[in-house]
């Protein structure tokens, strides 16, 4: 979806598979004077598509959105619009998420619950320049040297091990993640089989829980966990 749209705004592209979510962010922030969404994208792939045709200032982008994830998707529109600034949306304030998505080159990390009026001002900060973590968030990550919560196993996960294991831990079949990561069937139970042994694991439930644990996944959107 694009809108015409007047220079002076902060163009923002907003990236996340719930069209509930992304219409009413959109709504909000085209109130704004100084704003304007120019874009809106249900997926990683959706969002690095759109930007072969235009380019925006800000993109918020759910952690967890449909495809290859926001983490990769980060580190691709870094690699290619390193002038765009990300900013990363969760449910998730604990956890491997926070750091990932600002190793990914994400300079504003904010969760679905913060009022309207910190998500804007967000936007704006990240537009001038600055950087923007939210401060519940920022102070888990300035303690996180210094207590036990820091050592996840989640650690030992390279990029890529992380993100088959999120679609995992999302209930996601293989031949589904094959599909949108593009890779073989078998490339990604190699994947699921290093993933299991790097944690000492052996099931898909068993992953969930140690991820629920670990702060990775919210165990009201998890698989039942108690089968």
């Amino acid at each position: 979806m694009l809108v015409a749209n007047d220079q002076s705004q902060i163009r923002v592209m907003l990236v996340d598979e719930r069209e509930l979510l992304r219409c009413g962010l959109a709504r909000i922030i085209n109130d704004e004077y100084d704003m304007d969404v120019i874009a809106q994208a249900d997926s990683g792939e959706a969002a690095l598509s759109l930007l072969e045709s235009l380019v925006p200032d800000v993109i918020i982008i759910d952690v967890k959105v449909s495809g290859m994830g926001g983490i990769e998707t980060t580190q691709r529109i870094m690699r290619s619009y390193p002038d765009v600034k990300v900013i990363a949306m969760s449910t998730l304030e604990v956890g491997l998420l926070p750091t990932r998505m600002l190793r990914a080159g994400a300079v504003a990390y904010i969760t679905n619950c913060v009022s309207m009026a910190e998500m804007l001002r967000s936007v704006r900060l990240v537009n001038s320049g600055q950087r923007y973590i939210t401060p519940r968030i920022a102070n888990m990550l300035a303690m996180a040297p210094y207590g036990e919560s820091s050592k996840s196993p989640f650690d030992t996960l390279s990029e890529r091990e992380l993100q088959v294991a999120l679609m995992l831990i999302e209930s996601q079949k293989v031949a589904k993640i094959s599909d949108q990561l593009c890779l073989s069937p078998k490339t990604v139970y190699s994947y699921r089989y290093r993933i299991f042994e790097k944690l000492g694991l052996s099931s898909d439930v068993e992953l969930t829980i140690l991820a629920v644990k670990h702060g990775l996944s919210d165990a009201s959107n998890s698989r039942q966990l108690d089968a």
